[in-house]
Parts: structure tokens; sequence; C-alpha cells
């Protein structure tokens, strides 16, 4: 029988390795950022040009490598941080596993310079698809200089798979803004396309926070902190009037490396409940400094999941710290936050007295409909006749014909509306009386599907209805999301919102819709959609943008109409092209015939 199991050569086996390890051009970013972070540089300077796919370039003035360290770097599974098997689960430094440079090198052209303090002369390297090229001594300064060219040359079906570079460029901002964050004690510098992006000062987390996300982070965070024997538990939370409409602002880190922890998240956000929208997401920088031998951070090949030994007490502790931050800088002080239970569970501690609940105060008369705007309470416009309601609201004769849904479909403002009576039900349903039987209306999904054509309409014309703010509004914004505002500037305008870019992430909210009361809403609901929605590949941008502004100021369920606004938006759901569904999906109303509703009492 033939021997058919063979050992891989090293340069297939590098590939392979570099799959796991190598996503994208932003994975790249990730390793050489943490690696310049592990040779206790004081100053970083990123460099990438075409969305890393021609080149990414990490520049550090860290301890360097020698001219053997400098060569064995590349190899796989050669490191500095781990001498026996035990050493996986106590480390402290950011990469160790000695895949990164290895991986990198087998799908990249690379070329590394490096020298320590003490040598005068450092070595140059230039490898290629795994093997070295050449191999010098070269002049350079302290430290590492290593450039990553048209990564994925030799695996081309890897490149094509890669995304847009605007795509590309938002994932390698992401690495570069989770690494310099809490590592703020280091100079950070990030050039895209020869064009500086970021320059960061050593400085403290606080001051790090407000320069990549801006000034306005100084008066909105509140300070965290809890140490006990187990945990220390350190950064900023956002203030709940500062909630947002995105997720971006919510960074975990656990001795000092980015994670994702679900579990934490809930913890994060269960202390906001009834303090912020339902819908909304708090702010948070949030550091956890923990014994190594409490976590294990080798379930995943990026590092960025890992499993506590106790997730519930860690979970608890930080749950009660949250509620604790709040309660001290709340602006409703009559919250006890000092006996709040999830603190008594977590540090056993006796409570001297029961915790009030925090009051939410809301105008129960409030109707977004009583604005005064140049646009007719729901967005309408008309459109050519297609079809007609004699099905529906025929004369006699055509009475007893059965109607169904689909048949409910009309283009044509023909509607007698003394015949048709209406009644709100629970301030969420419009209950409307027909000749021909009974229908049920969803008050908010039909006014997201009647608001949804409206602004497809004006996005395909390009003849948008804008008013002037009086008091213009300053939009601060992260990079990554500043970004994609600049991309989409143009239909944002389509849409009525004029802005003007004031500096790298802010812009002037100087124009608006009509009936827009919280434009920064909107444009951050936006902004997190199109996060979502551009990684489909049926993306379709005016549909995502139609969509945010009907979903936001669509009219809520629990908001009391009064009769004209039911007939208003009665009217304007069937000059809809598709009113049977909102813009989700889900039905808009229904309808029950004379036979419908005899066979409900069988």
């Amino acid at each position: 029988m033939l021997n058919i199991i063979k050992l891989l050569p090293d340069s297939v086996a590098n590939q392979i390795a570099a799959g796991e390890v190598i996503q994208r051009p932003a994975s790249a970013v990730k390793e050489l950022l943490e690696n310049a972070v592990d040779a206790r540089a004081t100053n970083v300077t990123l460099i990438v040009k075409d969305a890393g796919k021609t080149l990414v370039q990490v520049i550090d003035n860290g301890r360097g490598m020698s001219v053997v360290d400098a060569r064995m770097s590349f190899e796989r599974h050669a490191t500095s941080k781990i001498t026996k098997a035990d050493d996986l689960f106590s480390i402290r430094t950011m990469g160790f596993r000695g895949e990164a440079l290895a991986s990198i090198a087998a799908i990249a052209q690379v070329e590394m310079k490096s020298k320590p303090e003490e040598d005068e002369i450092g070595t140059s390297l230039i490898i290629e698809g795994s093997k070295v090229m050449e191999q010098n001594p070269v002049q350079c300064p302290t430290g590492t200089n290593i450039a990553i060219r048209n990564l994925f040359y030799n695996v081309p079906a890897r490149r094509n798979f890669l995304k847009s570079d605007n795509v590309e460029n938002r994932h390698i901002l992401d690495e570069f803004m989770r690494v310099s964050l809490i590592h703020h004690q280091i100079g950070f510098s990030y050039y895209n396309n020869d064009k500086l992006v970021n320059k960061l000062i050593p400085a403290s987390f606080k001051s790090r926070i407000i320069s990549l996300f801006g000034q306005t982070y100084n008066e909105r965070m509140i300070a965290i902190e809890q140490k006990t024997d187990m945990v220390n538990i350190s950064g900023f939370i956002g203030k709940p009037e500062f909630a947002k409409k995105t997720r971006g602002e919510q960074y975990f880190f656990v001795n000092k490396r980015y994670i994702k922890h679900a579990y934490l998240n809930h913890a994060v956000s269960s202390a906001f409940l009834e303090l912020i929208p339902s819908d909304a997401f708090p702010s948070y920088f949030i550091h956890i400094d923990i014994d190594p031998n409490e976590i294990d951070i080798n379930i995943h090949p990026t590092k960025t999941e890992i499993n506590f030994k106790d997730g519930k007490l860690i979970y608890a502790i930080l749950h009660a710290a949250v509620k604790q931050s709040i309660g001290r800088h709340t602006l409703t002080p009559i919250i006890d936050f000092d006996v709040d239970p999830s603190v008594e569970t977590a540090f056993q501690q006796r409570p001297k007295h029961n915790p009030t609940q925090p009051q939410i105060r809301v105008n129960p008369d409030y109707n977004p409909f009583k604005t005064q705007s140049t646009a007719q309470g729901f967005y309408t416009y008309q459109k050519p006749d297609t079809d007609n309601w004699e099905s529906l609201f025929g004369n006699a004769e055509k009475q007893e014909q059965p109607v169904s849904d689909d048949s409910a479909i009309s283009n044509e403002n023909k509607i007698a509306e003394e015949r048709v009576e209406f009644v709100q039900v629970q301030k969420s349903f419009i209950l409307c009386t027909l000749p021909q039987g009974l229908m049920v209306i969803h008050q908010q999904r039909a006014h997201e599907r009647i608001l949804f054509e409206y602004f497809m309409h004006q996005l395909s014309n390009r003849k948008s209805i804008s008013q002037q703010q009086l008091f213009p509004e300053h939009l601060q914004m992260s990079p990554e999301d500043a970004d994609i505002v600049r991309q989409i500037m143009a239909d944002l305008e389509g849409l009525g919102f004029i802005l003007n870019p004031m500096g790298s992430n802010t812009f002037v909210i100087v124009g608006t819709p009509p009936e827009v009361n919280n434009p920064q809403a909107i444009i951050e609901l936006i902004v997190e959609n199109f996060k979502k929605e551009s990684q489909n590949l049926t993306y379709d941008q005016n549909a995502m943008l139609a969509r945010s502004m009907a979903v936001e100021m669509s009219v809520k369920q629990e908001t009391e109409l009064s009769v004209k606004e039911m007939s208003e938006l009665y009217k304007n759901l069937f000059t809809c092209q598709v009113p049977t569904v909102s813009p989700g999906g889900k039905k808009t109303f229904l309808h029950f015939d004379k036979k419908s509703l005899t066979d409900l009492f069988i």
C-alpha cells in the first residue's frame, strides 16, 4: 500500500497559518503595532497605502533586534515570551505565539530594518514568500522599521476577497484606535496615502480618549474605578444623557489587550436600564486588570476573545462598579447606589436602607405632528395612477366580492373619507371600518413605509427639502464614523442634511430635513446602518438611507393621533407603491372582509 500522508512544505504551512492570523491588511497592522508595544517603544508610526494592499509600514523606537533575533523572528513559533507550556497562562504581553511575522512573510514582500541601542550597526532583511532574499548590515536608528508590500501577492484568491478601500481602511483605523487607546503612554502617528490621519502624544487615558473622539468627550464621561483582591477595574463610561444610536464607542481591555465579550457588555448595558432609551447604547472605555492565571486568551487566533475562570463574579463586580459610578455623578441624586443589590452581591456589603428606583419623566401630551414645517405631516407626494380601489371601495354591486391584502393596494387618492371611520386602539393601531369589512393598521410600520418611499423619491430625484438651523449643531464623531460621513455626504445632502466639515472629525449641521428634531441621532443611526449593511453583496445605499430616516422619524407606538392624523396616514399609506409591508418587510395592516370576520366566530 502506498504511503499518502506527507509533511507540508514550510512555505505551504506558513500560508495556512497566515489564513488564521492575517485575514486582511488590518490584521497585519494589529500584529505590527502590538510587536512595537512589546518592544517598549515610546513612539510608533503607522504608514498605509492603498488600504494596506500596497504598503503597511510600522516604525518604532523600541529595543530593536540583534542579527540573530531579526532572522529568527520570521521562523514559525519563534518567540521571546514563552519557554514552557505553562507560560501560555501567565502572558501579559501582546504578541506571544511567534506566528505573526512568519505568517506575514509567507504572503507578502517584507523588508525589515532593526537595531538594538547597544549596537552601532543594524540588520536589514528582505523576505518574499517565506524565502530570505537578502540579509545585510545597515545603518539605521534604534528600533525596528518593518514594511509589508503587496499583501497576498502570491495568494490571489485571498486578495480578490478583500473589500473596497473604504471598508479596509475602516478596519485598519479600528485596529489603530484599539492599540493606541489603551497604550496612551506611547505616542502614535498614522499616515494614510501620505496624509496624516492622527498624531497622538503620550497622555493620560482620558486625554487619549479625547484626542481620538473629540473634545466633547471631556464632559460626556464619568470615571469608573473599583479595586478588589481579584480584579481592578478602571476607565470611563458615558453619561446616560449622551447614549447614542450606535454602539461604536464600546471598548473593553483586559490586561491592556482589546477584547470582545458579550457577557461583560451585558453587565454594563444592564446598569443603564431605565436611564437610556431601549434603542440607545452607552459608551464605555473600560480596562480590567486581572491575574493572567484567571483568564484564557488562547480561544481565538486573533486573541480578541477570552474566558474568565469566574465570569459571574467579574460580571457582578463590573455591573456594580458601573452603577456606583452613575450614581455618584447622576443629576438625580435621590438614587442611592451605595446600597445597590449588585454591590451587595459583589462585595457582600449590607445595605443600610432600601434603594429607590430611578424616575424618568415623559410628556404624555407630546405630539410630533404639532411641529410647524414646510412639509406635510406624513411627507406626501403624488405618483401616476396605476390601480384603483374599486375592489375595496366600489359601489354596492361589487361589495360581495372577496378582498385580499394584495387587492388592497392603490396609488390613487379617491377614498371617500365619509365612508371610512377611524378608531385608535391602545395608541398603536388604527381600526378602520370599511364598507366591505374591517382593517387594522400598524401605525408605526405604516408611517415607516410612507416615509421610506418619500425619501427614496427624494434621493432618486435629488430634490431635497432642507431648513436652515437657527442654532447650528456641532457633530463630533470618531475617526471611523467621520470617514463614513464624508463618504455619504452627497447622499445626506440629498435627504436635506447640510453639513460643513470643521476639523478632521467634526461637522456643523447647518440644515436639516423638515420636522427633524434630533438630526444628530438620525445621522448616528445612518452611520451604524452603513457599517452593518455595507458588507452585504445586495447593499443598496439609497434604501439604507431612506430606511434609517423612516425608522427614526416615524410616529411611534404609544402615540395618540387625532382623527385627522389617522385619516392622513391612511390615505398616504395607500398612495405608496408597496403599502402592504414596512421597509423591514413586516405587515403594515390586516384586512378582514365579512366572510373572514364571520369565520372567526365559527
